[in-house]
């Protein structure tokens, strides 16, 4: 009788690590890649009474201070989501930072492609065209996507061109002199 019962409990047990295992494959990730990087180039002070302005963003830099967002979002991913949409989060780690700095962003342009046999489908990025604040002490939502349509097999969704428009603000003499950096975190979940 104890041979049995251990078996079942072994039994069990390995359909449990199966089930988690096929599962698991079956979720694959979101992938965001960004490419680019800002400096914010701010003049010295050259002479008493001069001041910065103050504010500053990389809207009409070329590459490499362009930052493109890009990814893909799997049919998994997609098919948990049904008709719910998914939202990308943006939130910075300072290294070192002032906290008379503050980070804003904003989007321009971005497409979407829809993968694999889906009927009627369609995707597109909604939000982010105004200038949206960064926080560093939780996620904010940057842009929102939405899907429509009857989803078959293999499907995802790629996005691309995503203009990220960084804000520098709170730039001032009374900001001690030093390089700061932050980075800026993306996260896809669903809305």
């Amino acid at each position: 009788m104890n041979c049995q019962f251990f078996r079942k409990i072994c039994i069990k047990r390995l359909i449990y690590i199966i089930l988690i295992l096929s599962s698991s494959s079956f979720i694959k990730a979101q992938v965001v890649n960004v490419s680019g990087n800002w400096n914010a180039s701010i003049p010295a002070i050259t002479e008493a009474g001069s001041n910065y302005t103050g504010t500053y963003d990389n809207s009409g830099n070329t590459a490499p201070n362009l930052i493109t967002l890009s990814g893909t979002l799997p049919g998994s991913f997609l098919n948990l989501l049904s008709s719910s949409g998914a939202k990308m989060t943006m939130r910075y780690t300072p290294n070192p930072w002032n906290n008379s700095l503050t980070l804003s962003a904003k989007r321009t342009g971005g497409t979407t492609a829809i993968h694999g046999l889906c009927v009627l489908c369609t995707a597109s990025i909604n939000g982010g065209a105004n200038y949206i604040p960064i926080s560093q002490t939780g996620d904010t939502t940057f842009i929102t996507f939405t899907f429509s349509g009857v989803l078959g097999v293999g499907n995802s969704v790629t996005f691309a061109d995503i203009n990220l428009i960084v804000q520098l603000a709170g730039v001032s003499v009374t900001v001690p002199s030093n390089t700061y950096s932050a980075r800026i975190v993306f996260t896809i979940v669903a809305n």
